[in-house]
């Protein structure tokens, strides 16, 4: 079955499958699927949507993803409270109190863990190992661990290693770095003129050496590392997190209908392939974004079945 699928991951619409969706999965069997508020109603409902899928693909291990990162970008929040927890908090902790902090930090990692594998889904995108910066904007500041790249390097492979000690595989993100941004790339293109020797010293750092399968990208022009393209679009800059990041497994795209990508959907979706891209996200369940992503892209390579092979040893 695995490869059969497509290097696609695609949102849905509501708490349950309907009837195009199904077609739809069966059809074009996309890599995984991605959750998100919307389609979170109970944990009782949660489940019966997770094995649903998981049937689809006679697969117990196909990958569902969600983004649960505590702080403001909490999906499970009708079931848990996670407001405090962002990842500011947990990196100020550490500086303050490492000893509270790994006592804090493993029942929270547990506790999340406990929820996600509860309710079916086995894999989070988390962590954020975006450095923050004083004019960062707000769609990244507390979701940061610190402006420290050292301590969001050390934090972030704490996070990596705990959450696959609980069987949830992780992403890294914003690869290559997201800290310098000044706009929201859900609704602007950010634009970053730092040369190279910052971009190395202080936003690429955290991302290098580390042990997560996944790592996705930022829709990000760095100007001096590409004039033309961002981040997910940009040969030059996937070449870069390949061999001066040193990043050898799978690399996904930030969500392709965001509006800091100045293509069609299609489009969006066979330039972050051309560019290097393994595995394209698209998540707002817009039913025909969804046929345009899957009608473009490639059934999984070897690299990417390879490495799915090895992503499903820490869910299993």
């Amino acid at each position: 079955m695995i490869n059969k699928k497509r290097c696609f991951i695609t949102g849905i619409k509501g708490t349950k499958l309907n009837k195009k969706e199904i077609f739809f999965l069966n059809k074009y069997k996309p890599w995984g699927v991605i959750l998100f508020s919307r389609n979170i109603k109970s944990i009782a409902q949660t489940q019966k949507l997770t094995l649903h899928i998981k049937k689809l693909f006679k697969d117990n291990n196909y990958p569902i993803l969600i983004d649960e990162e505590g702080g403001q970008v909490s999906r499970l929040s009708k079931f848990i409270d996670n407001s405090i927890f962002s990842a500011e908090f947990f990196g100020n902790l550490y500086i303050k109190d490492k000893k509270k902090f790994y006592i804090y930090y493993n029942i929270y990692v547990k506790q999340i863990s406990y929820l996600l594998n509860l309710l079916g889904i086995n894999i989070n995108t988390v962590p954020v190992l975006d450095v923050r910066r004083k004019a960062t904007n707000q769609i990244i500041r507390n979701r940061s661990f610190s402006s420290n790249p050292y301590l969001v390097s050390r934090l972030g492979k704490i996070c990596i290693n705990k959450f696959h000690e609980n069987n949830i595989c992780t992403v890294i993100k914003h690869i290559p770095g997201h800290g310098l941004s000044k706009v929201d790339s859900h609704n602007k293109l950010p634009i970053v003129n730092h040369n190279i020797d910052l971009l190395n010293k202080m936003d690429f750092f955290p991302f290098k050496k580390q042990s997560a399968f996944l790592a996705m990208t930022a829709h990000i022009l760095y100007t001096s590392l590409d004039k033309e393209n961002t981040a997910t679009h940009s040969k030059k800059i996937i070449n870069i997190i390949r061999k001066k990041i040193g990043f050898k497994n799978l690399i996904i795209s930030d969500d392709i209908s965001m509006k800091a990508l100045k293509y069609s959907i299609s489009k969006n979706t066979t330039q972050a392939f051309n560019a290097g891209c393994n595995l394209v996200l698209h998540c707002n369940g817009k039913y025909d974004e969804m046929l345009t992503v899957a009608k473009n892209s490639p059934l999984l390579s070897d690299f990417v079945i390879k490495k799915t092979s090895q992503l499903l040893n820490i869910i299993r």
